[in-house]
């Protein structure tokens, strides 16, 4: 026969099994969750990296065709690069601006040259144009 204390003991290893497994179970989960953000977070951070580089190529692109023209105004709002492209806003005064999208990474770039040999005074990145 068995007794009162050995069914209490089988609901004790039950109850400990379940709580055990729901433990291990959130924890996968969890750990789950985390890599798939941090696949995410990669992505965006490669995502930037490329509208940047397109940013940057169209600011190289604008400084040799003012080095070609100096009364080159900008003003084109796809040039290619690759199968992708970028915006040269106009270009006033002494300061060039580009834009560049490569899936939902946009990249505004600020370029103020010095117009006598086209070099860098400045370059910085905006959140927008005005």
């Amino acid at each position: 026969m068995i007794s009162k204390t050995d069914r209490q003991g089988g609901f004790v290893a039950l109850i400990t099994a379940i709580i055990l497994s729901a433990i291990l179970l959130i924890i996968t989960t969890t750990l789950n969750q985390t890599s798939f953000f941090t696949r995410s977070n990669l992505l965006d951070s490669e995502y930037k990296e490329r509208s940047a580089g397109l940013a940057e190529a169209c600011i190289d692109i604008a400084r040799l065709k003012l080095a070609n023209d100096p009364r080159y105004s900008g003003s084109e709002p796809s040039i290619p690069i690759g199968t992708n492209s970028c915006e040269i806003r106009p270009i006033v005064g002494s300061t060039i601006e580009t834009k560049a999208v490569y899936n939902s990474a946009v990249t505004n770039l600020r370029v103020v040259i010095n117009p006598a040999d086209i070099s860098v005074v400045s370059w910085e990145e905006v959140s927008s144009f005005p």
